[in-house]
C-alpha cells in the first residue's frame, strides 16, 4: 500500500520572547528556513512545541502562523489531549487554520483501556476531514498504545500514521507488520532510532534534530528509505553525538539552546522547564561545532 507520510518532518519549537509570549515573527521565519532546507513537512505544537503550556487559542494561533508562512510543505498540527472533547476541539481548530494533518498524542494520565483508546481516536477521526497520526510516547503518557489497537485504528480512513517513540524496536516492527496492507505510515519519533525504524519499513521521522540539521537528517532518511544503508549509517553516526546532547535534558530545552547557537533564537522555555546547565551547554556547543567542522556535501 502507499504511505501517506514519508520523509523528514521537524517537530518545531515554539519561540518565546523574554515575557514568554509567542514570537510569531520568529516562528514564521523558522518555518520558512526549514521549508527552504528541503524538509517534507512541519509539525508545530507537539511535545517539542511545548504544547502542554500553550492555551487552546495559542495552539490555533501557532498552527495558523506556520500554515501562512510556508508555500509547499504540509503542516501536521499537534492536536492531542487526554480529554477527547478537547482533542476534538483542537483538531477542528487545526482544520480551520489550514493544517493538512493532525498528530494525536495518546491520552496521558487517564491511562485508558483498549476500548477507551479506540473510542478516543475514532471520535477525533470522525470529527474532522484530516488524516491523523497516532503518537505513542509512553515516557510522557505512562502507557503504550496497544498494538492490537493500532492495527484496528489503521483500518479507519482518517487514521493514516503512527509516530513511534517507545524506544522498543520489537513493538515498532510488529506495528509495521500488522499495518502493511493499509494506507498507513510508521514514522520514527526517536531520533536515535530513525535508521533502524526505516530499515524495518518505517517511512521517515518526526524529528527534533531536524530543527538543527535538516539537510543531514533528510539525507539520512532518503538514503535509508532507498536502501542505501551504508550512506544512511554514516550519516546516522555523524548525527549521533548531537542527538545524545539534544536529549541530555528534557526536550525541548536542549534543542532551543542548539537553535540559539545556530540560529540566534532566544532559548526561552515556559515554566516549569528551565535553561540548560552550563556543563550541558558546553557539551552541546562542542557537538554542534564537530558537525560544522565535518560538513559533508548533502544532496538536496
Amino acid at each position: 500500500m502507499t504511505e501517506p507520510f514519508s520523509g523528514v518532518f521537524p517537530a518545531m519549537t515554539t519561540p518565546f520572547g523574554e515575557d514568554r509570549r509567542i514570537d510569531h515573527d520568529r516562528l514564521a521565519a523558522d518555518a520558512r528556513r526549514l521549508e527552504a532546507a528541503g524538509v517534507d513537512g512541519l509539525v508545530p505544537v507537539g511535545s517539542t512545541g511545548e504544547s502542554a503550556t500553550l492555551t487552546h487559542d495559542e495552539h490555533a494561533e501557532v498552527v495558523e502562523t506556520v500554515v501562512d508562512a510556508v508555500e509547499d510543505v504540509p503542516v501536521i498540527a499537534g492536536a492531542g489531549s487526554n480529554s477527547t472533547r478537547e482533542a476534538v476541539s483542537l483538531a477542528e481548530d487545526a482544520e480551520e487554520a489550514g493544517a493538512d494533518a493532525i498528530l494525536l498524542i495518546s491520552p496521558y494520565y487517564n491511562k485508558p483501556e483498549a476500548a477507551g483508546y479506540l473510542d478516543h481516536y475514532r471520535t477525533i477521526a470522525d470529527s474532522v476531514d484530516l488524516p491523523g497520526i497516532v503518537y505513542n510516547v509512553p515516557s510522557r503518557t505512562g502507557r503504550n498504545v496497544p498494538i492490537d489497537v493500532v492495527a484496528e485504528l489503521a483500518e479507519h480512513p482518517n487514521i493514516q500514521g503512527y509516530k513511534a517513540a517507545s524506544g522498543d524496536l520489537g513493538r515498532v516492527s510488529e506495528v509495521i507488520e500488522r499495518t502493511r496492507e493499509e494506507a498507513f505510515s510508521v514514522l520514527s519519533g526517536d531520533d536515535g532510532l530513525t535508521l533502524p525504524i526505516c530499515s524495518l519499513g518505517g517511512t521517515g521521522t518526526i524529528s527534533v534534530v531536524a530543527n538543527v540539521e535538516p539537510e543531514r537528517t533528510g539525507a539520512m532518511v532518503g538514503a535509508a528509505t532507498a536502501d542505501d544503508i551504508g550512506r544512511a549509517r554514516d550519516l546516522h553516526y555523524e548525527l549521533a553525538p548531537l542527538i545524545r546532547e539534544l536529549f541530555a535534558e528534557t526536550n525541548p530545552i536542549p534543542v532551543k539552546e542548539a537553535m540559539a547557537i545556530r540560529e540566534g533564537h532566544p532559548p526561552h522555555v515556559r515554566s516549569p522547564l528551565t535553561r540548560l546547565s552550563e556543563d550541558l551547554r558546553a557539551d552541546l556547543t562542542d557537538a554542534l561545532a564537530d558537525l560544522e567542522d565535518d560538513a559533508p556535501e548533502v544532496p538536496a
